[in-house]
């Protein structure tokens, strides 16, 4: 009699923890392995006699049973870190791909004008985007322009100029800066980058 009162007594504790503890835990991915477990020794103390009865280890069998349930959820876990891992990887190729296309289309959009009016051609262009995971013309923050004189073809002669000395002139440092600018205009209006901002590196200057 004592045995199954005390049985009795030991379902109902269990029912009242098992109730406390589902209204304790926040609603996340591990709540239903917890109420997996919760269920499954709830199961096993309803099943203490005949456990009793075949001499079974009630005691071992919950430790594997966790035991299997955390194996599980790693092995879960992994598989979806692996997932993420991927995802991340091809991400990273797409966006490498997009903006290599840019650089591109827009090397090839400047050519000319740069060649016809200030003699310079772009070597490189870097982008800066307010959000880095992700890649988007909406999300483009900055584009840095590395821009050098164009260079002779091969077997040009460059003629040497009569040199003059004129003190109205402006000085070399006043003409570069107002080039500098006369090409950041001429790259915004080609580019259609008004609302962005620009920045050009030349021959180790900036503006």
């Amino acid at each position: 009699m004592d045995v199954i009162t005390q049985w009795v007594t030991q379902i109902i504790v269990f029912i009242l923890l098992a109730t406390i503890i589902d209204l304790i835990i926040p609603a996340t991915s591990m709540k239903k392995y917890i109420k997996l477990v919760v269920g499954l020794i709830l199961i096993l103390i309803f099943l203490k006699p005949v456990f009793y009865l075949f001499n079974i280890n009630i005691h071992q069998s919950l430790e594997t049973a966790y035991s299997q349930l955390y194996e599980e959820e790693m092995e879960n876990q992994d598989i979806e870190n692996q997932i993420k891992m991927q995802k991340n990887e091809i991400q990273a190729s797409q966006d490498a791909y997009i903006l290599e296309e840019m650089t591109v289309q827009l090397k090839n959009l400047a050519k000319d004008p740069l060649r016809e009016i200030h003699q310079a051609e772009i070597t490189d262009i870097q982008f800066e985007f307010s959000k880095k995971e992700k890649v988007s013309y909406e999300d483009l923050e900055k584009v840095i322009v590395y821009l050098q004189e164009l260079k002779n073809g091969e077997g040009e002669v460059n003629t040497v100029e009569n040199i003059q000395i004129n003190t109205e002139e402006p000085l070399e440092d006043e003409k570069d800066e107002q080039m500098i600018e006369e090409m950041e205009a001429l790259l915004r209006d080609t580019w259609d980058l008004n609302n962005k901002k620009l920045k050009i590196i030349w021959e180790g200057g900036t503006s």
